[in-house]
C-alpha cells in the first residue's frame, strides 16, 4: 500500500467568471511537478470544495488526474457529512485514476466515535485506493480520537494515514503511539510540519507549497533524511508565511497571495470573499522578502 509522505499540496481551485478555470487548474499541475511536489490533494478544504457542485469536484479530480498524465500522485478530497455521498465521490476519484482519497470528517451532523468508525470503514471498503483520514475539528465539530483511529488502521487496511489538523502534538504522539510507523501522520497546519515530523510524522498537506512548492519539498525531505538542521533553517524562513496563511480564513489568503505573485485571479465562491484591504497589506508586507510580489 502507498505510503504518503513529504509534501501533499492542498491545491486551490482557480476561477474565472464563476466557473473552474481550466488552464489554470493544468498550469498549476505543470507548476507542481517542475518543483518536485510529492502528491496533489484537489478538492479539499483549500479547493473550495463546499461550493463545489458534485459534478463540478468529480469534473476537477478528472482535469487533476488527466493533467498530472501519472507524473505525480493525485490524492482527490471526496469527505462528505453523508457516508454514501462519500463513497460515491470516492468511487469516482478510483474510477479517474486517484492514487488515493482524502476523506474528511462528518460535519455538522456530530457522529459518535461509533458513527465515524463505521463511516470510515464503509468508504474504505468500497475502493481499493488508499484513504487518508482528515481530522480537522475546527471545522467540524467533531475529533476522530486515537483509539477510532487505531480501530481503523486495524480493521480496514487501506486506512493508511492522517491529516492531523488539530495542532495538538499530544494528540499526534498518541496517534503515532498507537497506529504504527506505517501509518502516516500529516500535518494539517504548515507552521507544525516540522514539530510533527521531529516526532514520526511523514510530512504535511501543506496550504503554503502552492506559492513555494520547492521549499516544503526541501524541508520535508531534510527532516525525513535526517537533516535536521537544513529543515529547522527552512521552518524558520517559511514560518511567517505559514502563520500569514491564516490571516482569514484558508483558502481567502493563500489565493489572494498567489494573486499578488501573479499566479491566478483572486476569485472565490461566496461564503468566501476578498480578504479585507488591512490584512491584504499586512499579507503583501510579509511576502515582499520571498520575492513573490509583482
Amino acid at each position: 500500500m502507498t505510503t504518503f509522505q513529504g509534501s501533499l499540496v492542498a491545491l486551490v481551485t482557480p476561477f474565472h467568471d464563476g466557473r473552474i478555470d481550466e488552464p489554470k487548474v493544468r498550469e498549476l499541475v505543470e507548476f507542481h511537478v517542475k518543483h518536485g511536489t510529492d502528491t496533489l490533494i484537489p478538492c479539499g478544504t483549500t479547493g473550495e470544495s463546499p461550493t463545489l457542485s458534485h459534478d463540478e469536484h468529480k469534473h476537477m479530480v478528472e482535469l487533476v488526474v488527466e493533467a498530472a498524465a501519472g507524473r505525480i500522485p493525485v490524492v482527490a478530497g471526496t469527505g462528505s457529512n453523508s457516508t454514501t455521498e462519500a463513497i460515491d465521490l470516492t468511487r469516482h476519484a478510483e474510477r479517474a485514476g486517484a492514487r488515493g482519497a482524502l476523506v474528511v470528517n462528518p460535519y455538522y451532523n456530530k457522529p459518535t466515535q461509533e458513527g465515524l468508525y463505521r463511516h470510515f470503514r464503509a468508504v474504505a471498503e468500497s475502493v481499493a485506493i488508499p484513504i487518508l483520514v482528515y481530522n480537522i475539528q475546527s471545522r467540524t465539530a467533531i475529533n476522530v480520537e486515537t483509539d477510532t483511529l487505531a480501530r481503523l488502521a486495524r480493521d480496514a487496511k487501506n486506512v493508511v494515514g492522517v491529516k492531523e489538523a488539530s495542532g495538538s502534538l499530544d494528540q499526534m504522539s498518541q496517534v503515532i503511539a498507537a497506529c504504527g510507523p506505517e501509518f502516516s501522520v500529516l500535518s494539517g497546519d504548515d507552521n507544525v510540519t516540522l514539530p510533527l515530523m521531529a516526532i514520526g510524522g511523514r510530512g504535511v498537506v501543506s496550504v503554503i507549497a502552492n506559492i513555494v512548492p520547492r521549499e516544503i519539498v526541501e524541508m520535508t525531505h531534510a527532516a525525513l533524511d535526517g537533516d535536521w538542521k537544513r529543515a529547522r533553517e527552512l521552518h524558520y524562513r517559511l514560518f511567517p508565511l505559514a502563520r500569514a496563511a491564516f490571516l482569514e480564513t484558508n483558502p481567502i489568503p493563500i489565493k489572494e497571495a498567489m494573486a499578488m505573485a501573479g499566479m491566478l485571479e483572486p476569485e472565490f465562491r461566496l461564503p468566501m470573499c476578498r480578504m479585507s484591504d488591512a490584512n491584504r497589506e499586512r499579507l503583501r508586507r510579509v511576502l515582499e522578502p520571498y520575492g513573490l510580489v509583482r
